[in-house]
């Protein structure tokens, strides 16, 4: 058995995108389908620009899956670029005026260049299209423990919606955000971040936002707290913070709890023994503010993870720069961008929350098969309901 983990490779304009899904468990089914419709809801949103009329993302299995099921070695996913324009010169000239936001400036002096074409290259949220691909193969063993994880769009620049999602509700909830064009499940906000985004259009200018995730049917106990290596919280963080453009995570909560009294804070603990067949074992809170983690490991509660996406860095308008042959000052090249990108990100950060989730399952009920998997998970459920039954 090997620990759940990937990586992903390629150029924003190479051939195409790789993903290596290593420690993914024999016996689990791999719904192709279900995964490049995640790859395709990636590519939509308001505000997105011309390479998404180009792309049409599909995931091809290159090994680690037959008839369907994952057998044990690792998984090799290829997405082809069908805009690979990288090795033509002509169509990819030199870009010495590095947009601020951006990578670069940094990637130039990094590599000792005052060309930014292959910064640009390498830092693509095109590589993006990979990890949705990883994070919903992960989704794929989720499923088979009754996990699942949901994200969308909490707010774009001033507009916001109070939908609080709950289990119960996901079906709705998932038509409701794929019927709207910024994946927000609230017609009146979904109404004012589009309009909003229009205005950004307008003005040559462009918008980011909050996206959020809630992971439902998580069991207590994933992650630990005998390292700051091993906290699930912090995994999580680190996996949203690696989504281009993001600038800060919270979990729950968040940043509010700096604002609040302990008693304000702390969710309190009560035992509900009807709900001791559930994932939480029958332990119920009132509230979620620690957002289903706590210590490092997960409490039985949803876990909610949420993200704040910087604007788009690249303007039509441009931005004061400095050609950086010259040092001259000047305005920043314009590279093919979005407006906004806001409904996409929301659906990277769901799977690579979904990723995060799934590879602390597997650290917790390891096993070389979903067979295996399954029965360490239903003897840890037994073992806990028995230590706990009233």
């Amino acid at each position: 058995m090997t620990a759940l983990d990937y990586r992903t490779a390629g150029e924003s304009h190479g051939p195409g995108l790789i993903a290596l899904i290593e420690g993914m468990p024999e016996g689990v089914s791999i719904d192709a389908a279900w995964i490049n419709a995640e790859l395709r809801r990636r590519q939509g949103g308001y505000g997105r620009g011309a390479r998404q009329r180009i792309e049409s993302d599909e995931a091809r299995f290159i090994s680690g899956v037959r008839a369907g099921m994952s057998i044990g070695s690792p998984i090799a996913i290829e997405i082809v670029n069908a805009d690979s324009r990288l090795e033509d010169p002509a169509k990819t000239p030199p870009i010495h005026r590095p947009r601020p936001g951006h990578a670069d400036l940094a990637g130039s002096v990094k590599w000792l260049t005052t060309d930014c074409r292959l910064t640009l290259e390498r830092a693509s949220a095109r590589e993006t299209a990979a990890r949705v691909a990883a994070g919903a193969v992960a989704g794929c063993l989720l499923r088979e423990f009754g996990i699942d994880a949901y994200g969308f769009v909490r707010a774009s620049f001033d507009a916001a919606t109070e939908v609080a999602p709950m289990a119960a509700d996901l079906v709705a909830l998932r038509r409701e955000r794929d019927a709207s064009e910024v994946n927000c499940p609230d017609t009146a906000a979904s109404a004012r971040m589009i309009d909003g985004i229009h205005k950004a259009k307008v003005e040559r200018d462009t918008v980011g936002g909050l996206c959020e995730v809630h992971v439902f049917g998580v069991m207590p106990g994933l992650g630990s707290c005998e390292s700051w290596r091993s906290r699930l919280d912090a995994r999580l963080a680190g996996a949203v913070m690696g989504i281009q453009a993001f600038k800060a995570v919270e979990i729950g909560l968040g940043k509010d709890v700096a604002r609040r009294m302990g008693s304000q804070v702390h969710d309190a603990i009560a035992y509900d023994a009807s709900r001791a067949n559930e994932a939480s074992l029958g332990f119920v809170r009132a509230t979620n503010n620690a957002g289903g983690l706590e210590g490092g490991m997960s409490n039985g509660m949803p876990i909610v993870v949420r993200g704040a996406m910087k604007p788009i860095s690249t303007l039509l308008r441009g931005m004061p720069s400095v050609d950086l042959r010259t040092h001259e000052a000047v305005t920043s090249e314009y590279e093919r961008s979005d407006v906004s990108a806001i409904a996409a990100a929301s659906v990277v950060m769901e799977h690579v929350v979904a990723f995060e989730i799934a590879r602390a399952l597997c650290e917790k009920f390891g096993g070389d098969s979903l067979r295996e998997m399954r029965a360490n998970h239903q003897a840890f459920m037994a073992s806990a309901r028995r230590l706990h039954a009233p």
